[in-house]
């Protein structure tokens, strides 16, 4: 089997961008991409297209890709459309990578863009509304606060502005965790904090401003033990990869040294399980398969980036990637281990809290930042001598965790 490449990378900006429309943010990451890759328009030969908002905000419920991509130029060339929540964009590149390794053709566009910033406060945090089952919504939510029971709301932790409910998800989620293992909200504020003193030095990031541990305990709160910056903010943004096949390569006369392999990328779907049973989770389950496809393990692993739609998501990822045991990632985070120079640099971007995360982009932005990191390029977040990254990125809810899980795990 062929060996498949990124060979290109794009990113816009993150933030509120009212200026920009999915069109002209499809256009600024493809041909950022396209430049960096050293290809023209003309050679791409199948494009895969992610976005999870357009049809809720703007009604284009249909051919998002197509109208996108047209506008810019691309003709004739087969096109997909790819919604999986969350995890849209990195299940764009899986597509990108099959339709390569099929023979199909040897070189491939994934992108992903979105528009979620509007004037429309109700629209714009009700996209989120349809990311689990919605015939089941209200039994869905007690099913999943459930799991928070037994730890203490102190009063006045609770925003009375509006907010996803996916942060009373991701609360509760907190809540098991400190229940089951101890894990504090410091342990959560340094998370948040380190990814936020990682996206100083991150020029397209939504926020550039550091944050100290006591600065995300006291900050405005959302739901216990979540505070502002400990969650991921609403984007405007787009991402793209252009990823080609070994003999590709040739053909194109591409640079070799800038070529990042991709040793895995595998998408995988939840399961029935207990809350308990932690060795089950569909993320854990999906990065055992991808580092076994990868001929590779944990400790091989040089720089992450994980969804960190909360600062509680990287604990929780983090220990299903297998850098900690179970209940250890708070403590390790509260040490330093995840931050630039420590065991296991974890979002060195800045993360979703900071970098921004505009759904159908976050994925695709997160082989940006692992991409930049393996070549050497990533300037003063630069990781020293990273050969191996790994990317975790979830998307949607089912049962009590995510709906589907993308591992993707890249090589010099």
């Amino acid at each position: 089997m062929e060996k498949i490449y990124v060979v290109g990378v794009g990113m816009t900006n993150m933030g509120k961008m009212a200026e920009c429309s999915v069109k002209s943010l499809t256009n600024e990451a493809v041909t950022e991409a396209l430049s960096d890759a050293g290809v023209l328009q003309e050679d791409i030969q199948s494009a895969f297209f992610s976005n999870a908002t357009q049809g809720h905000m703007e009604g284009q419920n249909m051919i998002p890709g197509e109208i996108a991509l047209r506008d810019m130029g691309f003709e004739r060339i087969p096109m997909m459309n790819v919604e999986n929540a969350c995890a849209s964009g990195s299940s764009a590149f899986n597509l990108a990578t099959q339709f390569l390794r099929a023979e199909e053709g040897d070189l491939a566009l994934a992108v992903g863009a979105e528009k979620m910033f509007s004037a429309d406060r109700e629209r714009m945090f009700s996209v989120f509304d349809g990311a689990w089952d919605v015939s089941k919504a209200e039994a869905s939510k007690e099913n999943l606060v459930r799991m928070g029971e037994g730890v203490e709301v102190p009063e006045g932790t609770t925003s009375n502005k509006p907010y996803s409910l996916f942060m009373d998800i991701y609360a509760a989620f907190c809540r098991f965790h400190m229940n089951k293992f101890g894990t504090t909200q410091r342990q959560i504020a340094a998370v948040s904090a380190k990814n936020h003193t990682h996206s100083v030095h991150n020029e397209k990031s939504q926020y550039r401003m550091a944050y100290s541990i006591d600065d995300i305990m006291t900050a405005p709160p959302i739901t216990y033990p979540l505070t502002l910056p400990m969650c991921a903010p609403i984007s405007d943004g787009g991402a793209a990869t252009v990823l080609c096949t070994e003999s590709g390569l040739k053909r194109l006369g591409l640079d070799r040294s800038r070529a990042i392999e991709v040793k895995a990328s595998v998408i995988q779907t939840g399961s029935n399980r207990s809350s308990d049973d932690l060795a089950q989770h569909t993320t854990t389950l999906a990065s055992k398969r991808a580092y076994e496809r990868a001929g590779l393990g944990p400790k091989d692993m040089d720089v992450a980036e994980v969804h960190d739609a909360t600062a509680m998501g990287e604990i929780i990822q983090s220990e299903n990637l297998g850098f900690f045991e179970f209940g250890d990632a708070g403590p390790a985070a509260e040490r330093g281990d995840t931050t630039i120079g420590g065991r296991i640099p974890i979002n060195p971007s800045g993360g979703l809290e900071s970098k921004g995360h505009p759904i159908g982009a976050t994925g695709l932005g997160q082989i940006y930042e692992l991409t930049a990191q393996l070549r050497g390029e990533s300037g003063a977040r630069q990781v020293d001598g990273a050969r191996h990254a790994i990317a975790e990125n979830g998307g949607g809810l089912y049962g009590i965790e995510e709906a589907v899980a993308s591992i993707i795990i890249l090589g010099k």
